[in-house]
């Protein structure tokens, strides 16, 4: 299926690995110019740069002017932007309760896993409007009507993450910038699976160990795994075409049946 996609522009957050390392190679892979905005590079997103179609921009997104200077990087080298993709975001598994909880806590997850996108999308409308038809595409969570009193932060700021997308999707969809959101359940990433990531912390925190928690996350979800990057990449990349041209205030779920509600 042909998505329309190539010679687009796109800005993705969080794109040196896991989920918008994924969706940055489709991107490429489609024919789109991608402006991978990320903290860190990593030597997956070196590779796909030498390719010619990724431009890495290295840049804080927790920062206040960090989400600006990307999108300034993408208009500045490109001259406009059709797509973007917040991706960036990040879990502590908080296994001693919300009582120890700082505010210095909170303002890290509310900052990286919503802040972050409302201020790329509030500099990068303008250029959006100005390419319209044109989307947005947000990568939220499940939690965000799932809540985890183990993740409870990450719980709500993806809660607010996902309210701001539909708000958006109400004013801007009438001035053609199509505006969704894809809600991931447990990902093969290594927000879930590296040393640091939840299931190594809640294992530390129980006295199992790491797959022995991820084994029962997975075994959660209808599907008995967890979602494959790649199949969010697939999902974004929908939500991003023309194909998707009358998708807009949605979120799309893929967490493989875990949800049991309607």
């Amino acid at each position: 299926m042909d998505l329309n996609l190539s010679g687009k522009v796109a800005v993705v957050t969080g794109a040196s690995k896991g989920i918008g390392l994924a969706i940055t190679r489709s991107l490429a892979a489609e024919g789109v110019t991608v402006v991978a905005g990320a903290r860190e590079g990593s030597a997956e997103l070196t590779e796909l740069a030498a390719g010619g179609a990724v431009h890495p921009f290295l840049a804080d997104l927790t920062a206040v002017d960090g989400p600006a200077k990307l999108v300034a990087e993408a208009v500045g080298r490109f001259g406009g932007i059709d797509v973007l993709v917040n991706n960036v975001g990040a879990v502590k598994a908080r296994t001693e309760g919300f009582l120890a909880l700082t505010d210095a806590d909170w303002d890290w997850s509310l900052t990286i896993n919503f802040l972050a996108a409302v201020r790329t999308t509030r500099a990068a409308l303008p250029y959006l409007l100005e390419r319209a038809p044109s989307t947005i595409v947000t990568v939220s969570s499940v939690n965000a009507f799932l809540p985890d009193p183990g993740v409870i932060d990450y719980s709500a700021a993806k809660g607010a993450l996902s309210n701001f997308v539909k708000s958006l999707s109400k004013e801007f969809g009438p001035r053609g910038v199509r505006v969704n959101s894809v809600s991931p359940g447990p990902v093969e990433t290594g927000l879930w699976l590296s040393d640091h990531g939840v299931a190594a912390t809640v294992a530390a925190a129980g006295g199992g160990t790491a797959e022995e928690v991820a084994k029962q996350q997975a075994a959660k979800a209808p599907t008995g795994r967890f979602t494959h990057p790649q199949e969010v990449a697939d999902v974004v990349l929908l939500l991003a075409s023309g194909r998707a041209g009358n998708i807009t205030g949605s979120d799309v779920v893929i967490d493989g049946g875990l949800i049991d509600t309607l």
